[in-house]
């Protein structure tokens, strides 16, 4: 449950990120369409926009996660199970709009995304555990 709520976290802040990327960072769009693209924001300004993006994102899925606990199970089941399939659709859509080379490369990204969230939830996992001894 918990590795589905990191990935649908995740899944909704990307915009955000893809907001505060500097010039030479890859965009999930093309042209200058971002609002702070147009701002002509220096090397400090986008570090110190990266930052506060960053807490944003820590702030919004704090906040998720005091409401989702509240939630009755039932509830938070179905809340993931409707956020999965929403992914899904979204990712099997964007998938479709690629070309096959593109369609290999996204494959390969998001394969390594898996990966690395797998990494993430076994190493929180122990963490729990370790404390759990402590």
């Amino acid at each position: 449950m918990r590795k589905t709520l990191i990935a649908v976290l995740f899944a909704s802040t990307l915009p955000t990120i893809a907001m505060a990327m500097p010039e030479n960072g890859q965009r999930h769009h093309g042209g200058n369409h971002s609002p702070f693209e147009q701002l002509d924001l220096t090397k400090e300004q986008r570090n110190e926009m990266r930052q506060l993006m960053g807490q944003q994102m820590k702030s919004h899925r704090e906040i998720t996660h005091r409401y989702l606990n509240k939630l009755p199970e039932a509830d938070r089941k179905a809340m993931q199970d409707e956020l999965s399939a929403n992914q899904e659709k979204t990712q099997k859509q964007v998938r479709d709009l690629l070309k096959p080379e593109q369609q290999k490369k996204f494959d390969e990204l998001h394969e390594k995304m898996a990966a690395k969230r797998a990494d993430r939830a076994e190493f929180e996992q122990w963490k729990a555990e370790r404390d759990q001894q402590n």
